[in-house]
């Protein structure tokens, strides 16, 4: 038999926001929106750790991000707290274009190998954790309460 996959991966789970009241803005809903990023992100990371860590590796210590999401200061910090370990965002976010051009000057003979583009990276912040790791793990544990709500049947 299958294991059982969290309802948050499956193809057909369907979205909720819980807990709005009369008072909730539009801001509410953006900042819930930008915190499901960090609180799925952190049950990913939390797994992939949990079988590293199984597997004899090592523990995961910082978390380096870089995409559109990553400009977002609130998330980074949030994913910090949640996570309880640094969040470094590197000074080019959009690394899908210098991937590319990394390649090229690969082939082209501008960097001689992989690690003369890796002396190329350099962070623009880094966002350290400021939350209670007991406050971070009930906060995770309401989200996934809350998504257990969402996807019993």
């Amino acid at each position: 038999m299958a294991a059982r996959r969290p309802a948050r991966w499956k193809g057909d789970a369907r979205g909720t926001i819980v807990g709005l009241t009369r008072g909730s803005t539009i801001a509410h809903l953006a900042r819930a929106a930008l915190e499901s990023i960090a609180f799925q992100s952190a049950a990913l990371l939390d797994a992939m750790s949990r079988d590293t860590v199984a597997a004899g590796g090592a523990a995961v210590t910082e978390l380096r991000v870089d995409g559109g999401a990553s400009v977002n200061d609130l998330l980074m910090q949030f994913q910090a707290d949640l996570l309880g370990i640094p969040v470094v965002r590197p000074k080019v976010t959009e690394t899908t274009a210098l991937g590319a051009a990394y390649l090229a000057g690969l082939s082209g003979g501008v960097w001689r190998g992989l690690d003369e583009l890796a002396a190329q990276w350099r962070a623009e912040r880094t966002f350290l954790p400021t939350l209670a790791r007991s406050e971070a793990a009930e906060r995770m544990q309401r989200w996934e309460h809350a998504v257990r709500q969402a996807t019993a049947s």
